[in-house]
């Protein structure tokens, strides 16, 4: 069987895993002694391990399967978390992304072995005196096996080949009320991967509780070295039935034997434990098609390349329920517009201006529908920073915590594709220049521990992303000196140069603050890259700080890329779009109202001095422009300026259009769009010109 066309859903549930993992493990850092959360790193383990298992990969199921064995020693009380076992277990985290970062660009998980962090898990193993390689675990977790052996056929209980350890599992989960069971299971002899087929039933019963034995072990079922039965013990708080049922339906099982388990008596010698009678499993039948357990992957259309781009979007099944009905109007209003001879357009006007107007609102009702369907959480791109924080922190000595809101507001996929690196630019900018250290927070009466705030909401058209740290915040002197020892600036602009306009010099390509370059900073390619990537997404990057207080980071982003309300406008004969939610507000002016401050021609409108452009001077344009101009008022964060037209053609949805990399360099133009006519009008680059 051809596994590639499983390879996009392994690829997303092993991205999904991953992140739980990270997540649990901070968590773990921070509650060493939550079992609950314990569990839930063992589970995900255990599912990567499964996982990776079934697809062939076997350098991910090797460090996988190390990775449970610690897990398992912790579980049982045989080793204790501390410092230096989780930066291992955060170490192994980076090799399991990075053997699917290696799937994803070639399908294959590479040749690289991690074979160093497999020999620290098992010397942490050792050290601690671990004899045996996958201890028992405690209540609420699936765990390998301990030992093997055949399926026990005397007349001793069921349970009787239990290891102590877990029969005392067994034993305090049935005393707390829930039910145990030894469930023999035989596959068909027809059944070609065994493995993939035990690791569903698996994932079928994990989901209603907790599988806490196997005979043979967990690792010799997914190395399929077993014929064509196995056994497991366990625990759960549903009834006999829906288990038999779960089992006896699942695709190529032939036989269920189920035994219900009870207490170990006391004197195991002396005592016989009769098992409580159980249907016997159905003779061999067609089974009941069962359907696919969450993980087991679904066939993919496409090469294996294009498969895993990792371009698909998750989206709620009621926006696509309303993406479905707006179709359905669409074609019906289609038909009804087929329908419309030319007899019935002269003779009954009304019908046909009805239909376009039902026909336009249906279109503006779709667009809506098609941009929810592209949104996606910032969450997706959030998650990925409290692990970066807590790396940080340890390597630069300081104590930080990072505080999250707004995960659930929603941006367009492909801006949130883009904003993960100029966020972690400013995320680590925080950590390293914003935030003093834990002795400097101490001498200055500062809480000890720093705190950085990453905030995200939706403000009109915009999703506002802010990061905000405690910290020392930013000196101006000290930028301006530096910029002025570099040369980059005179002493009369050192002199006049206001503290916003120092703080745009950090914004400078190479330019830094740091006294020493580092891992961190220093190079001078942080926050010119965050400023470049965020323009070219159409967003800006404000800076608000206080000397003693710290700063804050304002990054506005538009909520999609692909379809934008504008002003169309006509300089020298050619036309133009101006994105709307830019616009403050249009004037009519004379010549005579527009002044020259320091050669810059300048309007003032209810007492503030505006800066005017005129288009046509810029882009190279011949104006038909008289004495009475227009003005058209745009705004980006604290900048006016105006742009002087010829014409307004009115307001406009367009989609936008890339140049494509042979004019992609033309920085006034911020792309193009097809007009009804069929004529190409260029979008101007708001950002550029302000």
């Amino acid at each position: 069987m051809d596994m590639n066309q499983y390879l996009q859903i392994f690829i997303e549930e092993s991205r999904e895993n991953l992140q739980s993992l990270n997540e649990n493990l901070l968590k773990l850092e921070g509650e060493p002694d939550n079992i609950q959360v314990l569990n839930d790193i063992f589970r995900v383990a255990h599912t990567l391990k499964g996982m990776a298992g079934t697809m062939g990969f076997v350098r991910m199921q090797s460090l996988t399967h190390s990775i449970e064995n610690v897990l398992s020693e912790i579980r049982n009380g045989e080793l204790h978390i501390t410092p230096e076992m989780l930066d291992i277990l955060f170490q192994c985290l980076d090799a399991l992304e990075n053997y699917v970062d290696q799937i994803i660009n070639t399908s294959s998980e590479g040749d690289e072995s991690y074979s160093d962090l497999i020999d620290q898990l098992e010397a942490i193993l050792a050290t601690k005196g671990a004899s045996a390689v996958a201890a028992a675990p405690a209540a609420g977790g699936a765990a390998p096996a301990v030992g093997g052996g055949a399926e026990t056929k005397s007349s001793t209980p069921p349970d009787a080949d239990l290891p102590a350890e877990v029969a005392e599992v067994k034993d305090e989960a049935l005393r707390s009320g829930l039910h145990a069971f030894k469930i023999t299971i035989t596959l068909s002899s027809n059944c070609m991967l065994k493995a993939a087929r035990s690791f569903v039933i698996f994932n079928d019963l994990e989901s209603m509780g907790e599988v806490i034995h196997t005979v043979p072990s967990v690792q010799d079922i997914e190395d399929e070295k077993f014929d064509q039965q196995f056994t497991l013990y366990y625990l759960t708080q549903e009834e006999y039935d829906k288990i038999y049922k779960t089992v006896e339906t699942a695709a190529e099982v032939e036989g269920v034997a189920i035994d219900v388990l009870e207490q170990t008596p006391v004197q195991i010698a002396e005592e016989k434990v009769e098992p409580t009678p159980a249907p016997a499993a159905p003779a061999a039948s067609t089974p009941a098609p069962a359907a696919p357990a969450a993980s087991t992957p679904a066939p993919a259309a496409g090469g294996a390349k294009q498969q895993v781009a990792g371009k698909s979007v998750r989206v709620n099944i009621e926006r696509l329920d309303t993406l479905m009905n707006l179709v359905s109007e669409l074609i019906i209003i289609k038909t009804q517009l087929e329908g419309l001879n030319e007899a019935d357009m002269s003779n009954s006007e009304s019908n046909y201006s009805d239909s376009v107007e039902y026909l336009e609102r249906i279109t503006t009702s779709l667009h809506d529908a098609v941009m929810k369907v592209r949104m996606v959480p910032v969450e997706t791109v959030f998650n990925r920073f409290p692990r970066m924080i807590r790396d940080v922190s340890r390597k630069i000595g300081k104590n930080i915590e990072l505080v999250m809101s707004g995960e659930e507001t929603e941006l367009d996929r492909t801006v949130v594709d883009e904003i993960g690196d100029p966020l972690i630019h400013i995320l680590r900018n925080a950590a390293d220049h914003g935030l003093e250290t834990t002795a400097e927070r101490i001498a200055i009466g500062k809480n000890e521990k720093g705190t950085i705030n990453l905030r995200a909401y939706q403000d009109g058209n915009s999703v506002v992303i802010e990061v905000q740290d405690d910290g020392k915040g930013i000196d101006t002197q000290k930028i301006k000196q530096k910029a002025f020892d570099r040369g980059d600036i005179s002493r009369e602009v050192f002199d006049s140069m206001s503290e916003q306009e120092a703080i745009d010099l950090l914004f400078r390509p190479s330019f830094s603050t740091a006294e020493q370059i580092t891992d961190l900073s220093g190079r001078g390619v942080g926050l010119d890259v965050v400023k470049s990537k965020i323009t070219a997404l159409g967003g800006l990057v404000e800076v608000e700080t206080k000397l003693g207080k710290g700063s804050r980071f304002i990054v506005r982003l538009p909520l999609t890329l692909a379809i934008i309300q504008a002003l169309m406008v006509n300089v020298g004969g050619e036309k133009y779009a101006i994105p709307l939610n830019t616009i403050q507000n249009i004037e009519n002016i004379t010549g005579d109202e527009i002044k020259l401050v320091q050669n810059q021609e300048v309007i003032v409108l209810r007492t503030e001095v505006i800066p005017i452009v005129r288009l046509d001077s810029i882009l190279g344009l011949e104006s038909s422009q008289e004495d009475n101009l227009i003005v058209v008022i745009v705004k980006k964060g604290e900048k006016q300026v105006g742009f002087v037209v010829d014409s307004l053609t009115g307001q406009q949805e367009i989609v936008i259009k890339p140049l494509g990399k042979y004019l992609g360099n033309i920085h006034m133009i911020a792309g193009a769009t097809i007009l009804g006519n069929g004529e190409v009008a260029l979008i101007l680059d708001i950002n550029t010109l302000v």
